[in-house]
């Protein structure tokens, strides 16, 4: 199967493994020989600067060469270093080094053909400028003439500078290559000639490993980056088919197979979409009838926790001043107040009681309403600190009845977003709370402030007086919770008053909360900011 992917994977692994055979072979053939021959050339200029160094260290004692070399034959073979560095020049990279000074004596030969390099030494010398440039003279050393040889044969020049130069030959004698490096010393007197074979079995296997290694490693990597790269266009659409499956086993069906391919993978991945649709097809048409059932029962449940409590809660308010009323009304029956003082006394608590009943039904028709959406929030502009000044002005006798310090502080004028009646029962709600637990100083102190990086206005009022238990903060909201029932009682509170600010703040898509304060308690709320507050 043409299109499969063995096939493929088998195919691309032939080429790479063809191309590397390739690239080897160009390799080998286009680089070796150079790279062999500048390793040997760097063998030659490094024995050059060896022997330099050597020259000038003695020049500058006030010494020569000949001088240095006959004190260390007269010592201990381990303090002979300039007789050692030849040596080492002469055992270790096979250089056969012959140096002569500026009377045409030699002072240094560490070649046992030290008197054919000296000849080629002197004919060198004496055709410097013609064989550097080429201009090869009539006859060699021996008196032959070098036009009649091959080409191959004469001399070839590869590098050469002020004081030497570095040249390929060979020797008609044994038909082998040389590498020869000949001129001065940079002390300018000193002449010298090295030479070094290059067909040298161990160097050039050795030359030949390094370079086969350096190769081998870059192609290596090349080899590994060309195959993780032509691996990844068949490993990654089966990468991507996992993906999707791990997806469809988590009930996600966004992921798609895309590819084009007509083989194992692109049917497979063609079969896994179609699937996929279908699952998200039924499981989605399960989970509307599943929500739909469990609104249903959740609803009913609501329904039915909220009458239970609404019963519950609504019996034991009612049951107080059902009660009273049921006491009074019985005492005045039987005669018990007769003179008009008891009967007006017993009549105004019937009165009370009955208002507080009212009161608390009134409270309950208009929580009901907004906890079931009944009750429309109508969104108007207004300046909630003038409303705020309008519940003070009203609240005047109050106040002054209650010997209160009320304070307004904050913005001068803050316009917001909300339905202007129903935050004016909230402020109010939260004022009256305030006054009917006073303490202390009886200081209320109202404040709006900014929040521009929500860009809404805060409105809080914080009154002096005993402060609300940690334990009790969360349940204040709920209906009929009272911290201190006998303050409610005494003031004719409910316990709805709190629930129905919540069920206000909520409709607005805000966020109401309380906080304990070093000397007393402090309620807030927010509301949208019609425009840009600081």
């Amino acid at each position: 199967m043409r299109d499969s992917i063995r096939t493929r994977f088998t195919l691309i692994f032939i080429g790479i493994m063809a191309l590397i055979i390739v690239i080897m072979y160009v390799v080998n053939s286009q680089f070796l020989g150079s790279y062999y021959l500048n390793q040997k050339i760097e063998t030659l200029e490094t024995a050059y600067n060896t022997v330099d160094g050597i020259i000038r260290r003695t020049e500058a004692e006030g010494k020569t060469l000949h001088q240095v070399m006959a004190e260390e034959f007269a010592q201990p073979s381990g303090d002979s270093s300039v007789v050692a560095t030849f040596r080492k020049l002469n055992d270790n990279s096979n250089i056969n080094v012959v140096l002569v000074d500026k009377d045409g004596t030699s002072i240094v030969t560490t070649s046992r053909e030290a008197e054919w390099l000296s000849r080629k030494l002197r004919f060198y010398m004496e055709n410097r400028d013609a064989l550097i440039n080429e201009n090869f003279p009539k006859n060699d050393i021996f008196g032959n003439p070098i036009v009649e040889r091959e080409p191959s044969m004469l001399p070839e020049t590869i590098y050469e500078n002020d004081y030497y130069c570095i040249q390929r030959s060979m020797d008609i004698r044994s038909d082998t290559a040389y590498l020869e490096s000949w001129g001065y010393f940079t002390d300018g007197e000193t002449q010298f000639i090295m030479s070094m074979p290059v067909a040298l079995i161990q160097d050039s296997v050795a030359i030949t490993n390094r370079f086969l290694l350096m190769v081998g490693l870059v192609l290596l990597l090349f080899g590994s980056v060309l195959v993780y790269i032509t691996t990844n266009a068949i490993t990654k659409p089966i990468n991507r088919l996992a993906h999707i499956s791990e997806k469809m086993t988590l009930l996600d069906f966004e992921a798609k197979y895309e590819g084009n391919s007509r083989d194992e993978i692109g049917v497979l991945g063609r079969s896994m979409n179609a699937m996929s649709e279908q699952l998200e097809r039924t499981i989605a048409e399960l989970k509307t009838a599943n929500n739909e059932l469990k609104k249903d029962i959740d609803e009913k449940n609501r329904i039915d926790e909220m009458r239970k409590d609404f019963i519950a809660n609504v019996s034991h308010e009612l049951k107080t001043p059902i009660a009273l009323i049921q006491g009074y009304a019985e005492g005045l029956t039987e005669g018990m107040a007769e003179d008009a003082e008891s009967r007006d006394y017993y009549c105004s608590v019937i009165a009370d009681e009955a208002q507080k009943m009212n009161k608390m039904v009134k409270q309950l028709t208009s929580l009901n309403n907004l906890e079931i959406g009944n009750d429309k929030v109508e969104f108007g502009y207004f300046d909630v600190t003038a409303l705020i000044r309008s519940i003070l002005e009203a609240q005047k006798l109050v106040i002054r009845n209650k010997e209160a310090k009320v304070s307004l502080t904050g913005l001068d004028r803050a316009n917001v977003w909300a339905d202007e009646f129903k935050i004016e029962e909230v402020i109010t709600n939260y004022f009256n709370n305030a006054m009917n637990h006073l303490d202390g100083d009886r200081n209320i102190l109202i404040d709006v402030t900014a929040l521009p990086e929500e860009k809404r206005v805060k409105i809080g009022v914080y009154n002096d007086g005993e402060q609300i238990p940690e334990e009790d903060i969360p349940l204040i909201w709920d209906k009929f919770f009272k911290v201190d029932k006998a303050r409610t009682r005494e003031y004719g509170g409910s316990g709805i008053g709190l629930s129905i600010v919540k069920a206000i703040v909520e409709s607005h898509g805000q966020s109401c909360g309380v906080e304990n304060r070093e000397k007393g308690v402090y309620f807030w709320f927010t509301l949208d900011a019609a425009n840009d507050v600081e």
